[in-house]
């Protein structure tokens, strides 16, 4: 086994030991791992969803805080018809039933790429998100660090992108013990606040730095603003359906279970604190999120149970990109595999992990926190466009898809799935009302634009097929080959090029660019003994380049038999060690692409290699 170089052997210890493509069955996940992967985003949601409707409902006053708990239980009933809808996709499309395949097999290619580029959109706010609010939970914590949040925020996003690079297995049993911390630190908050409710000895929390109240009217658009706000509680609950090949046999069953513990979760631990937050009369801060304020005045202080609950919701939070880690990469795979993305989505990487979809997203993601300063409110508005399209697509899609199989029971899957259309629909009308000018219209312009991406990309690969199509294409019929083998002096690497020329073709020519009189005259000279009969041309250069006069004859060549080859074969010598490269110029490395777009031009290298 060759000597692995120092890069290989950095990338194994960052990365991990290369995975055959045989024992790819083993690193699916369980339903313990895969509620880790796949639902860490919207059970990580219940973290700032009740806030963000608190945050516009007071703009009315504290008197139309209590409104926020009708609009959780409104936003809870329709997670669940939702969820509901979304199993139905996970039994139809054991496959992977993202909103891209199920549009793109019952709805058409348009509706297809619109789901494809939301979703896409919606895994890089997922990442910018739920860092972001990750770190603000630290900050609430410890509010000296508040300076250095988007530092924290791009910190976060290299041990994420790092983690999954090692593949979804080992990822998912990095991130399984976070998830679960952060589930029991909250339900065990809920259960303490409801202990104290109970025994009446629940004192209201005292703000810092409240958010302050604008006098504004509590009228119907600020209603649906909040709810709006509130709907980001259902954000991430297609990751499962879009990862059912992700989990291991049965995998629908397992898909569906997962979903399921992960709704109940959900909308126990977003009520749960939505009420309480009432109860203990929790007002907006500027300062310090809602959870922290909950687990302030439920515990009495920050005391360890404080520092538990707010680790756990850094924790989920950060950790709740780990669903769009899961789920970019692949929908990206599956976007180049029908060639709407560059090719290179597809490749696995050695961790069988799609390697560039991980980086592509971590970049994305990274450029976004940094624009928006890693303000978790800032990103909010962009954050539930993308994704109400694709429920959107993806449920009328199904409707579709029953009715065209009409088997047992057809009636009743279509009028689950309408249902869900139906609902996310009007969301989708709600928050597309309600955000647009807070910064939605961005999300607007960049979905079509992502379309006609994806668009120019097939068109692309569908010409590049087109031409390498052998249907209806005629041999021209044999071809003579003129090689050509520059020099820069009488060498061994010369010699063995020279070599290597004449088992190519008889007709076999030496080129040497005159730059100084003294140095040509010893090249012909050694020439009559080395040139091994191969002819000599000396090519005059005034100005002294190298290369204009090598192209030009290379054109001269090409020009008097137009369909005939011509092959350049640069003798070039290897460094024994990486950083010697800098000693030497890179004029083969300039050659070969100085005569890469040149038809029926063919460039090649016989490289000798340096021992010291």
């Amino acid at each position: 086994m060759p000597e692995e170089g120092l890069l290989s052997q950095f990338k194994r210890f960052i990365v991990g030991k290369p995975i055959p493509s045989h024992l790819a069955h083993h690193e699916r996940l369980s339903r313990v791992t895969g509620l880790a992967v796949l639902s860490s985003d919207p059970l990580s949601s219940v973290a700032y969803a009740t806030e963000e409707i608190l945050r516009v409902l007071i703009l009315a006053g504290a008197g139309a805080l209590s409104i926020a708990s009708p609009i959780a239980f409104i936003i809870a009933a329709i997670l669940a018809v939702v969820v509901f809808s979304y199993r139905q996709t996970i039994y139809a499309y054991p496959s992977g039933g993202g909103a891209y395949i199920v549009a793109k097999d019952n709805i058409g290619e348009t509706s297809a790429l619109v789901a494809a580029a939301s979703l896409l959109i919606d895994y890089v706010l997922t990442v910018a998100v739920s860092i972001a609010a990750g770190v603000a939970a630290i900050t609430s914590a410890f509010p000296q660090w508040h300076v250095n949040r988007v530092e924290l925020t791009l910190a976060f996003v290299v041990v994420l992108m790092l983690g999954n690079l090692r593949g979804i297995r080992e990822s998912g049993q990095i991130f399984a013990a976070p998830t679960y911390f952060f589930v029991v630190s909250i339900l065990l908050l809920i259960a303490v606040g409801i202990w104290r409710v109970a025994t009446g000895t629940v004192s209201p929390v005292t703000a810092v730095a409240p958010v302050a109240s604008t006098g504004a009217t509590l009228g119907l658009f600020l209603l649906l603003t909040a709810f709006s706000n509130g709907c980001t509680a259902m954000t991430g609950v297609e990751a499962v359906s879009n990862g059912v090949p992700a989990f291991k046999p049965p995998e629908s069953k397992n898909a569906a279970a997962t979903m399921l513990m992960m709704v109940v979760l959900a909308i126990t631990m977003f009520l749960g604190i939505t009420l309480l937050a009432h109860v203990y009369h929790i007002v907006p801060s500027e300062q310090e999120t809602v959870v922290s304020q909950l687990a302030r005045g439920v515990f009495g202080s920050r005391g360890f149970a404080y520092y538990a609950v707010q680790a756990g919701t850094m924790l989920i939070l950060v950790l709740a990109a780990n669903t769009a880690y899961a789920d970019f990469p692949r929908l990206a795979s599956i976007l180049a595999r029908d060639r709407y993305l560059p090719r290179q989505f597809m490749n696995q990487g050695d961790r069988l992990a799609f390697s560039n979809g991980i980086v592509g997203l971590s970049v994305l993601a990274a450029v976004l926190l940094i624009a928006f300063g890693g303000d978790t409110h800032a990103l909010i508005p962009l954050y539930m466009i993308g994704v109400f399209v694709s429920f959107t697509l993806s449920q009328a899609g199904m409707v579709i898809h029953w009715r065209r199989l009409r088997g047992p029971g057809w009636r009743t899957s279509a009028f689950i799935n309408g249902l869900g259309a139906l609902v996310t629909g009007i969301v989708l009308l709600v928050v597309a009302t309600t955000k647009t000018l807070e910064g939605a219209w961005i999300i607007l312009l960049l979905i079509p634009l992502n379309v006609l991406f994806f668009r120019m990309t097939r068109k692309h690969y569908d010409g590049v097929a087109a031409q390498l199509s052998i249907k209806g294409w005629k041999s021209p019929g044999p071809r003579r080959n003129t090689v050509i083998v520059p020099i820069g002096g009488i060498y061994r690497s010369v010699v063995e090029a020279l070599d290597y020329a004449k088992t190519l073709s008889p007709d076999v020519r030496a080129i040497y660019v005159n730059i100084d009189a003294a140095s040509t005259e010893q090249v012909k000279k050694e020439w009559e003994r080395w040139g091994e009969g191969v002819p000599l041309v000396v090519l005059e250069s005034p100005y002294r380049s190298l290369m204009e006069p090598l192209l030009e004859y290379v054109g001269q060549v090409s020009g008097e038999h137009p369909e005939d080859y011509v092959t350049i074969v640069l003798p070039e010598f290897v460094p024994a060690r990486w950083w010697h490269h800098l000693f030497h110029n890179q004029r083969a490395l300039l050659i070969k692409g100085a005569l890469l777009f040149k038809p029926n031009t063919v460039v090649t290298s016989v490289p000798f290699h340096l021992q010291h």
